[in-house]
Parts: structure tokens; sequence; C-alpha cells
């Protein structure tokens, strides 16, 4: 059974779905079954909002100071799972929650869910990628047109919404792209990180 909670860098981190509208090409769930000290994030079925709970109240928070949403697959594909165990925690826990987002979610669902996460996660990193639609599509891979619109509109709508928002590359990216990443995040307002690749 595929871990629902597993830790990683002194982080617990929630692996809620393995839905996701991308299939980038780095993506690490193509190279190996599980990360940090998970052995599997494959879930033989869709977790339940019940198991999701369980697995919250085996854990014990202590020393940890952040729950981040983040798995193998796309948090906000559960969205009614992940707005209802990250208000459990919130209610049992005084632990920061954060969301690690392709940044789609208002694309997945129609509308804008923002004030809906804001209410129950206190920051969000969303996953830019690349510094153009085209460079964009071609490494993620979305299932939507008009998905790197939709997600720099995601972005600018979060930085007024959560108590810290960023963009997040991989360093892998030539130096022109990284600075032309750069360079959008400044234009936004917007922290950028810069991930080690591992």
């Amino acid at each position: 059974m595929a871990e629902i909670l597993y830790t990683y860098k002194n982080q617990i981190y929630a692996n809620i779905t393995n839905r996701c509208d991308c299939s980038c090409t780095f993506c690490i769930r193509s190279m190996k079954d599980a990360v940090g000290d998970a052995k599997t994030l494959w879930h033989q079925h869709e977790p339940t909002l019940d198991e999701i709970k369980q697995a919250i109240d085996t854990v014990d928070f202590t020393g940890y100071d952040e729950l981040v949403y983040c798995g193998y697959g796309e948090p906000t594909c559960a969205l009614d799972n992940l707005l209802a165990s990250a208000a459990y925690v919130k209610e049992k826990h005084a632990v920061s929650i954060r969301l690690n987002t392709n940044g789609l979610g208002n694309l997945y669902h129609g509308r804008n869910i923002i004030p809906e996460l804001a209410a129950v996660i206190d920051s969000v990193s969303i996953s830019l990628n690349a510094p153009t639609a085209a460079k964009y599509e071609a490494v993620t891979r979305p299932q939507f047109a008009d998905a790197y619109p939709a997600l720099l509109e995601f972005a600018s709508l979060a930085q007024a919404a959560f108590a810290h928002t960023q963009l997040s590359i991989v360093e892998v990216l030539p130096p022109d792209e990284i600075a032309a990443c750069q360079k959008i995040a400044d234009d936004m307002g917007i922290y950028l990180k810069i991930r080690t690749y591992s």
C-alpha cells in the first residue's frame, strides 16, 4: 500500500492522489516508485478523506514545521480531499501548510479555487518549468490548451492571496532560460526558487 504521508528532508509530505493533468518529461515518478522514507507512492486506489485523516492521526508532527501537499500526483486534482484534510490538520496541529502545484487548478476545475485554498493553506509553490508557452508545453505536456497563461494567471492571483507564493524551476535549464524565468518572476513580484534536480 502506498504511503499517504511520508517524510523527506525534515518535512512531512502528503501524497493524496496519483492523478495529474501534466506529463512532465522530467517527472521523478517516471524514474522511481518513491522518494524520502516512502517505499512506494503509487496508490492502488484514490485515498479517501477518512484514509487521509487516519494517516494524519498516525504521524507525530513534533519537530516538523511544515506539511507539504506534494506526492506522485497534482494535489489540486483531489481538491475536496486537499481542502478538507488541510482544514483537519489546522484543527489539530500548529504546523504551516504548503501546496506544491503545477498551477493549473483553476483550469482543471473551471473556476478560481484560490480563495478556498487560501482559507486552509499558508503558502504555495508553483512549477513554472519554462520561460515561454512553447517550451513549457514541450517539457510539461499539459492536457489543456492555454495552460501556460493559465499558470501565470494562477500565480498572480496566488501572490495576492497567500502569505508566501513562489514560482519554481529546475536548475537543469540553460542559463538564458533561467534568466528569462527570473525576469518573469521579478516582473510579477514573485520569488523564484531554483530547485536542484535529484
